[in-house]
């Protein structure tokens, strides 16, 4: 389809990923909502067996830097996050639930989602670098280490977090980096 992202799957790389809360509207908005978020997105990387790098989870969006899952599609993972998200949010008797006129017809996320190939030790770091930077460029902490919602402390610290971050130094980007 015209205006369609092209996806390059099977090639080795990690994946930048990007999703939206549909119009931008903040519902991961409180830390509860986050933390939700963050146990919907572990469940679905041990089922689809997924390796994941890095993660921010923002008020409006989220970004994974993530290989890809040994089972299914990065497709059908994004899916299983936002799908298994929507669902807990919205089912009845759910101990973290919206108010009912806020949600209840309402979708929660923009369709697409945005997938950048990261096939170099450079881009690696860059993306990690952009995600733990962006709850500070927001406006909403003044260093990373205090956005509980990232992989940050995993790195400053090695402190494990509700989504587990497989060792960086199991991704071996397979391209060599270009000379010249």
């Amino acid at each position: 389809m015209p205006g369609h992202p092209t996806r390059y799957y099977g090639t080795g790389d990690l994946h930048f990923i990007g999703a939206v809360c549909y119009h931008r509207k903040p519902f991961l908005g409180t830390a509860a909502r986050r933390d939700l978020f963050l146990e919907v997105f572990e469940k679905v990387r041990r089922r689809y067996r997924l390796g994941v790098v890095g993660y921010v989870v923002m008020p409006d969006h989220f970004h994974l830097l993530v290989s890809e899952p040994q089972r299914s599609s990065l497709s059908t993972v994004v899916q299983a996050v936002k799908l298994g998200f929507s669902r807990c949010l919205l089912s009845p008797g759910q101990a973290v639930r919206p108010s009912t006129q806020s949600l209840a017809p309402q979708r929660l996320w923009q369709t697409r989602f945005f997938d950048f190939n990261v096939g170099s030790e450079h881009k690696r770091i860059e993306k990690l670098r952009y995600m733990h930077r962006n709850p500070v460029t927001a406006g909403l902490v003044d260093s990373p280490e205090k956005w509980r919602w990232s992989s940050f402390r995993f790195y400053l610290y090695g402190e494990p977090g509700v989504v587990r971050v497989n060792e960086a130094n199991i991704f071996v980007m397979k391209r060599p980096p270009k000379i010249g």
